[in-house]
């Protein structure tokens, strides 16, 4: 059972990490300084106060960029690999009692995959919400994304297995809204232009 918590929270804050990067870092740093998450050997120093002050810094820059309009789209590009980085970071700084090779495994795949999903279901959406609004309507994508994270994150940390069953759901409806838009595209692509 602990092993199947340990999944729960570090697939969250990896999902979580797609919304905003270092949101999920700095909830498990807070974590566990406060004694909520025992991080995994090797990993401890994420609880220590050096990494707290350094998570809170980086998530309040990150949340003002991402209120700019212009800058939150350009931010997309930096954003999606660190996301990746952390969702593994995050994930396998929680996954306890599982030998090295598991943990790196599920880490790299799971935690990686699921924060490249979600930064990439956003990135699309705050493109979408770009085009549509001349970037205006980032701004409350933004908010929802911050919502998000922090939400996620906290629901990793306390509700571990509701969050797993949410993170299943959030990959799902990721994967299909990508299938929809490649086949869309595909499609277009494959249409003779007026023959």
């Amino acid at each position: 059972m602990d092993t199947l918590l340990s999944l729960g929270v570090g697939l969250g804050l990896s999902a979580a990490c797609g919304f905003r990067v270092f949101v999920p870092l700095l909830a498990a740093s807070v974590a566990a300084q406060a004694g909520y998450l025992t991080p995994a050997p090797g990993f401890e120093w994420i609880g220590t106060s050096p990494a707290l002050y350094a998570f809170a810094t980086a998530t309040l820059l990150e949340v003002l960029a991402y209120s700019i309009p212009w800058l939150d789209n350009a931010l997309d590009a930096i954003a999606s690999p660190a996301a990746v980085i952390a969702g593994m970071l995050a994930s396998a700084a929680v996954f306890a009692d599982l030998p090295p090779f598991l943990k790196w495994s599920l880490a790299i795949i799971g935690g990686g995959g699921l924060a490249g999903l979600t930064q990439g279901a956003t990135a699309l959406l705050r493109l979408k919400t770009a085009l549509a609004s001349g970037g205006i309507g980032n701004f409350l994508i933004s908010g929802v994304e911050l919502v998000g994270s922090v939400a996620v994150s906290l629901l990793a940390i306390a509700v571990p297995l509701a969050c797993l069953v949410l993170v299943c759901g959030i990959g799902v409806v990721a994967w299909r809204l990508g299938g929809r838009l490649f086949s869309r595209r595909r499609g277009r692509s494959q249409d003779p232009v007026n023959s």
